[in-house]
């Protein structure tokens, strides 16, 4: 059976990122560090093919996707922009210390967000509904290879919905410039919305002594039956 392969990207380091900010929905560029670590990345290791490239609008991402993919031209997806932390939106927790709901919200207190921000089921729908159309217009048009280039958060979410072997957002957590390598066959798809992480991205060199310092959080991520 055929089977398409469909790349998520984290982006590069973000202005910001360093200080702890949420920076969900605003439009940071990527710091000078954050480029020279995927300038770094790409002279080092193996990006995946891409017949076709998709990137969340934001600066970070469309900056990263420029750099790892520099003769594609990608398609914008505005469905895959990060999540909107509304009062928190680019503020430190020193900054919100005194915010009278910042520690519930932060302990995972149900139902709870933060004010003003996107309403947890608003953003699942969305991303969710992008991802089922991305991947439905892959098995359309029979694009065979494909990289999405957005955020952290997006990527643990769709992988704690669709991805195969299962596990909880936390354990699909990736440094920036890296990723995951996910198989899409049409009958698993078809009977389950699911599709199997079959790699990490990019392509890890044999002797994990030749690793950029960049990747060696891959190191703690490793876990059997996603290689």
């Amino acid at each position: 059976m055929k089977s398409y392969y469909l790349t998520l990207l984290r982006h590069g380091l973000a202005e910001g990122e360093s200080e702890g900010r949420y920076i969900g929905d605003t439009d940071a560029p990527l710091t000078r560090e954050g480029k020279q670590q995927l300038c770094d990345l790409r002279g080092a290791l193996q990006y995946p093919h891409a017949d076709a490239l998709f990137t969340s609008p934001l600066a970070r991402c469309r900056e990263t996707a420029a750099l790892l993919y520099p003769d594609a031209k990608p398609i914008v997806l505005d469905g895959l922009r990060e999540y909107y932390f509304g009062e928190y939106e680019n503020k430190t927790p020193p900054e919100l210390e005194d915010h009278p709901l910042y520690h519930r919200w932060l302990a995972g207190e149900p139902g709870l967000t933060p004010p003003f921000a996107e309403a947890l089921e608003d953003f699942q729908d969305r991303i969710f509904g992008t991802f089922t159309k991305l991947v439905g217009g892959l098995l359309k048009t029979g694009t065979t290879h494909a990289v999405v280039v957005t955020h952290g958060g997006i990527i643990m979410a769709l992988l704690a919905r669709f991805g195969l072997p299962e596990a909880e957002m936390h354990e699909w957590l990736t440094p920036g410039g890296c990723g995951f390598l996910l198989r899409i066959t049409p009958m698993l798809w078809s009977g389950g919305e699911k599709l199997e992480v079959v790699a990490m991205a990019p392509e890890e060199p044999e002797d994990e002594d030749e690793l950029p310092p960049e990747r060696s959080l891959w190191l703690e991520l490793e876990e059997p039956g996603l290689v």
